[in-house]
């Protein structure tokens, strides 16, 4: 007594596996839809054959029985895999239910979004989730919060049964609701009929998607945020070849995770109307403080970004001076010493000392004065003093220093939002980073130069695309 169910594929012979043709073969009975019983028509001599139309599966599954318990062996037909949204799991609910002593063998079969995949290009690369839009054993209520689920964890998504007579409206409100979190330019794959006289595909847009694509007899396949449209294909990278440029442009660990963690917050921060070199900043800021806010807080001046990397490129490089030396640790050396960038703090220098005690002034600001009498046209980078930024204000405006750009990120209470608005307001011409309102931080102000310093992989990898 056994019961073989078996998964044809989608429908013609040369999707069936040896498998499924061998345990046809070996059955006396055939149990299926009448529709799929034609695609076997050529294995059916000398057996019964019992079909039946839509909606009979529970009827079918106790034919299939009430023949195997004579004694029978059975092979209940399924397109696709018996086993996804197939006669399978019927089979085994009677199998339990009964505590029937008839053996099943599943054979699988190859999948309706299997074969309608590969029609459409390689959409099934990564992490992906099939739903049935049919409501007749599922409430609605239920397949809705299962498309939302699947539309905000960005999974590739195959549609089945995304039509029919009685359903007609569901498929525009899955379509909606994609388009709650997905851009409107996701590729979208209509595959009908696959495998069959009929096979028709095509690769659209999601907001191109209509009612009058689809029936009962399509697949629906809908790409994830880094899907892509190629020569009428859709296609998912698995990563491999952003792995490798990510390898072999840094060879390091620690760039690789940068890079993931800038993944992370382009998922998380809305960026929409910034400018490139401000998405580059912000990344850098935000992934050494995990501070989402300051996308919010930071403003960028005269160009200030592409101004300062042609200058630090330039073969002739500004010098940077910096108001405390945790700043200069925070800058990257490497790159510091290939472009031969000379950094320098007086916090420290002997000098400071006398000038702070002979002026009544604190040592941030008398560094200031150090730094601009040897160097008044360094690129200033504050990360802790205000005082220091107020200086520098009032040495550019007596005409002494002439600043290439100003990285004003001065974090605190006192005083720190008013040498912003001093640098900002009463020098308005010089190229400048702010981290507006009392933040900042000396970490924000070395990755801010740090930025700059790579703003050429920025306009490779394009963070506004994604990486």
């Amino acid at each position: 007594m056994k019961i073989y169910c078996i998964g044809i594929g989608p429908g013609d012979e040369k999707y069936f596996t040896p498998e499924a043709i061998q345990a046809i073969k070996k059955s006396d009975v055939l149990v299926g839809y009448k529709y799929y019983m034609s695609y076997v028509e050529n294995l059916t001599k000398g057996k019964k054959q019992i079909s039946t139309g839509m909606k009979k599966e529970q009827e079918r599954a106790e034919a299939a029985f009430a023949e195997a318990e004579k004694g029978n062996t059975v092979a209940v037909i399924s397109s696709g895999d018996a086993g996804v949204y197939g006669m399978a799991p019927l089979l085994w609910e009677l199998k339990q239910k009964n505590n029937s002593a008839v053996e099943i063998e599943v054979v699988p079969g190859i999948s309706a979004m299997f074969a309608a995949a590969a029609k459409l290009g390689a959409p099934l690369g990564h992490d992906f989730c099939s739903i049935s839009m049919s409501d007749l054993l599922t409430p609605w209520e239920k397949i809705e919060k299962r498309i939302k689920a699947a539309a905000e964890a960005d999974f590739i998504t195959a549609i089945y049964n995304p039509l029919s007579q009685g359903r007609f409206w569901q498929l525009m409100r899955l379509k909606e609701l994609f388009l709650e979190v997905r851009s409107p330019e996701t590729p979208v794959g209509i595959a009908r009929q696959v495998g069959r006289e009929e096979e028709n595909t095509e690769v659209i847009q999601l907001k191109d998607l209509d009612t009058s694509m689809a029936d009962m007899f399509t697949v629906i396949i809908i790409g994830n945020s880094q899907t892509q449209k190629f020569e009428n294909r859709m296609v998912t990278p698995r990563g491999y070849l952003s792995r490798k440029t990510d390898e072999s442009s840094t060879g390091k660990v620690g760039r690789q995770i940068m890079n993931e963690s800038f993944r992370t917050i382009l998922q998380e921060v809305s960026f929409e109307g910034k400018s490139l070199a401000h998405i580059w900043v912000a990344l850098h800021c935000i992934h050494t403080t995990a501070d989402f806010q300051l996308n919010d807080f930071i403003d960028l001046k005269n160009n200030v970004v592409p101004a300062l990397y042609e200058k630090f490129h330039s073969g002739n490089p500004p010098v940077i001076v910096t108001d405390v030396s945790m700043v200069t640790r925070g800058i990257r050396k490497a790159i510091a010493q290939k472009l031969g960038l000379q950094i320098k703090c007086y916090l420290d220098d002997e000098r400071v000392k006398t000038v702070a005690e002979e002026k009544g002034i604190t040592r941030s600001q008398a560094g200031i004065r150090l730094a601009v009498e040897e160097h008044p046209n360094a690129v200033f980078v504050f990360g802790n003093a205000p005082t220091a930024l107020i200086e520098l204000v009032k040495l550019v405006r007596n005409k002494k220093a002439n600043p290439a750009g100003v990285i004003a990120a001065p974090v605190g209470f006192v005083n720190v939002q008013e040498s912003k608005w001093q640098l900002k307001y009463g020098c308005p011409d010089i190229p400048a980073v702010f981290v507006n309102g009392r933040r900042g931080g000396s970490n924000v102000a070395a990755t801010i130069i740090n930025a700059i310093l790579s703003w050429n992989e920025a306009k490779a990898m394009n963070p506004g695309e994604g990486l």
